[in-house]
């Protein structure tokens, strides 16, 4: 099932630094071969103060049950009278390869900035296999555990550091199906440096589905990101978003 966002009825965040969920975007193996979604909008504002907001959100994916294929971009940035509140990118590319009915190798690249979290550009490379724990109408839970390359720089006000690092990307994930109206979608990350566990990264993801009529529901998402240690100390260590809406899938 592809899902749609149609009206945004409230938003309250904190500038989250940006983590991609494939999780949320995987579609069942017996979906159709080629799915995606895509979706521009464009907001201008005047009142006591002129606002411009513009964000692209698009996904495509192949899957024929061997092989997977997922591509994400996400484009964001709101000005406020000439400042940006919010100004940040990513695109990542996966691919899953089954190995096994409950073992998939998993091989992924990012690139992202995010000039809120002071990154003027980081990607990242990694692999490793990804875990079938248990697969039901109910549920369905999933671990990975990946290796990955990263490399960061900062942006001028964060004195422009280059940093290269090792770092594990281990997840959990869980789909929950209470009902046939409620949808439950978690998923959590830890990324630690192999060098410096102390220096680490977590994020978690998670969605409540309500359907409201056929193909319609009301959704609420959470995110959440932790950096034990931001790019510069202007930048929080914790940053978060809730976010309620309506969505229309199809």
């Amino acid at each position: 099932m592809r899902i749609i966002p149609l009206i945004f009825i409230l938003t309250f965040s904190s500038s989250l630094a940006q983590v991609v969920n494939v999780e949320s975007l995987r579609k069942p193996s017996d979906s159709a071969k080629w799915s995606g979604s895509i979706s521009l909008d464009v907001s201008l504002i005047k009142n006591i103060n002129d606002i411009f907001r513009i964000a692209n959100k698009a996904h495509i994916q192949y899957n024929d049950k061997i092989d997977f294929w997922l591509f994400v971009n996400d484009l964001n940035f709101q000005k406020v009278e000439g400042n940006s509140l919010v100004n940040r990118g990513t695109q990542h590319l996966r691919y899953n390869r089954r190995v096994t009915n409950k073992i998939k190798w998993e091989v992924f690249t990012q690139a992202q900035y995010d000039a809120i979290s002071e990154i003027e550009f980081r990607g990242l490379l990694g692999t490793g296999p990804r875990f079938k724990l248990s697969k039901s109408d109910d549920y369905r839970i999933y671990v990975g555990t990946l290796a990955m390359m990263e490399y960061e720089e900062a942006t001028e006000t964060a004195n422009s550091d280059i940093r290269r690092d090792w770092r594990a990307s281990a997840y959990l994930s869980f789909s929950l199906y209470p009902t046939d109206k409620i949808s439950i979608i978690s998923t959590s990350y830890y990324q630690p440096r192999f060098d410096k566990f102390k220096d680490y990264r977590f994020s978690s993801n998670s969605s409540l589905l309500f359907e409201i009529f056929k193909n319609l529901a009301f959704k609420t998402n959470f995110n959440f990101f932790y950096d034990a240690f931001p790019v510069s100390e202007n930048v929080p260590q914790t940053q978060f978003e809730l976010t309620n809406g309506i969505l229309y899938s199809f």
